[in-house]
């Protein structure tokens, strides 16, 4: 009896030892990797390295991997394997040089279950993607981009940002969701067909969920959603906030077109919305090219969301970095009341004869690396970056950050200096190595609209107040890492000029 117990036992510890060997061998032949693939380091059976990544500061330790295999190589996230290139020279070579090639994006778990498939203006592919983008942009021109009525209507939102902050007193406030408003109402006038009052509940709310599902999207939780759906979609965690989210948020979009089928006359569209109801009425074969309700709802939650987040950010860190540097804020104002003065409001046209105002805003942008990644790339065919060898269907992933940051194109990476955009008469100068906005065909859609409002907001603030910390608090310049890197919650103070 004893005997046959013995033979069992070693039966079944036989069974695991054979079961846990042939998982290694099929773990180890099905992600061998083909001559001249970028280089790894060590992965963990089964899980890759997504224990590895640090989960606060991704994007500093891709780039650190960066500087050491040759700004590219390979990580592997559970089953996944992704390139990433780091360095102005490699990212500009992927997504300038090779745009053709690594112009779409690979499936997405977490994109899949908010869009349900290839949906969207940001993250779907092929012919659909470019009459979306094409159809997108000529709207945005109809309804004021790049227009003197944007302009007037940046200003008039800057008057309405002004009167909140000055109701202040010059008491200690938080001017995140200030920023935020004013810059979605921007977006929301071309989209929407209306703006906002800052004290909307609703909208409001709909901006936090913004903010929240992104930071949500490009945390630890949302990387171990990526690797792992099967697994993830069954089980309790913050991971399930990103889909509840993205549900009210695509709710208050539908309830938004419902009003506008309600009221729409095709021979006088009124914004985004309008046009693209009319555009699926008057041509219902253009279906295959997304011209129907739900991908109309992924498309506004895509522009609602990018003219939001990004420049309202780097608002609010230009706030947080001229508190940080006064010397930076009263030369920023003596060029403001030599230029501008207070007789008049801002505009677009003053640009050239602000140089160093110009520098501030590109350094801020710069220095507070809102999309430290970017977004995932797939490429199309067989090819080589550098010395390696990315096969066709590879995801790869450029950072931004390391582009910023670079030690090869900045003069002081790691200091504030809006000397990085100064000539030595004073000059404003462009720089190859600035892509706070991406690069390539998926340069970001909104980049016109956000310098404009980036330059008018900033200028309109800075003219009429002067920013401090409140007494006795040091802000902080370290930031929180999601999609995008946002800064921790702060509290300042405003005293007019």
């Amino acid at each position: 009896m004893a005997y046959t117990a013995m033979l069992e036992t070693l039966d079944v510890k036989g069974i695991l030892l054979f079961m846990v060997a042939f998982l290694l061998v099929a773990d180890y032949l099905k992600n061998k990797n083909p001559p001249k693939y970028p280089p790894s380091p060590f992965s963990v059976p089964l899980l890759g390295n997504i224990f590895n990544v640090d989960s606060k500061e991704p994007h500093l330790y891709l780039t650190k991997l960066g500087h050491a295999y040759n700004n590219i190589f390979s990580l592997r996230l559970g089953s996944d394997k992704t390139v990433f290139i780091t360095g102005y020279k490699m990212v500009k070579e992927a997504l300038v040089t090779q745009a053709e090639n690594f112009v779409d994006r690979p499936n997405s778990p977490v994109l899949a279950r908010v869009y349900s498939g290839n949906a969207g203006l940001f993250f779907s592919n092929g012919e659909m993607w470019k009459k979306q983008r094409r159809f997108a942009l000529s709207t945005l021109r109809n309804f004021g981009l790049g227009k003197k009525t944007m302009e007037l209507a940046i200003c008039e939102e800057s008057r309405f940002l002004l009167e909140e902050i000055d109701e202040q007193k010059g008491a200690a406030f938080d001017p995140t969701i200030l920023l935020y408003n004013a810059v979605s109402n921007i977006i929301c006038q071309m989209v929407f067909g209306q703006r906002f009052d800052y004290a909307d509940h609703q909208f409001k709310t709909m901006l936090k969920y913004i903010s929240k599902s992104i930071q949500l999207e490009g945390s630890v939780w949302g990387q171990i959603y990526e690797a792992f759906p099967a697994i993830m979609k069954h089980l309790p965690g913050p991971h399930n906030d990103i889909f509840s989210n993205y549900d009210l948020l695509k709710s208050f979009v539908h309830e938004v077109i419902v009003k506008h089928k309600a009221k729409l006359d095709p021979s006088e569209p009124r914004d985004y919305i309008d046009t693209f109801l009319i555009e699926m009425k008057e041509k219902p074969l253009e279906r295959v090219n997304g011209f129907e309700e739900p991908n109309l709802v992924a498309c506004v939650l895509d522009l609602f969301l990018a003219g939001t987040e990004s420049t309202s950010n780097t608002l609010c860190w230009g706030l947080i970095y001229l508190i940080m540097y006064p010397d930076v804020q009263e030369k920023v104002q003596e060029e403001i009341d030599r230029v501008i003065g207070n007789s008049r409001e801002p505009s677009i046209a003053d640009k050239p004869n602000m140089p160093y105002t110009e520098a501030v805003i590109h350094e801020i942008m710069r220095f507070g690396d809102v999309i430290p990644l970017n977004g995932l790339r797939v490429a199309a065919r067989d090819t080589t970056l550098g010395e390696c060898f990315i096969p066709k269907g590879t995801t790869v992933l450029p950072i931004l950050h390391s582009v910023l940051f670079d030690e090869n194109e900045w003069e002081t990476p790691y200091k504030f200096n809006p000397g990085h955009f100064l000539d030595k008469e004073g000059k404003f100068v462009r720089r190859d190595a600035f892509m706070p906005f991406s690069a390539g065909k998926r340069v970001c859609l909104g980049e016109q609209i956000a310098r404009i409002e980036l330059f008018l907001f900033f200028v309109s603030l800075f003219r009429k107040f002067r920013f401090s910390a409140t007494e006795g608090e040091k802000l902080n310049m370290d930031g929180v890492i999601g999609i995008t890197r946002t800064p921790h919650p702060f509290k300042i103070c405003a005293t007019a000029r």
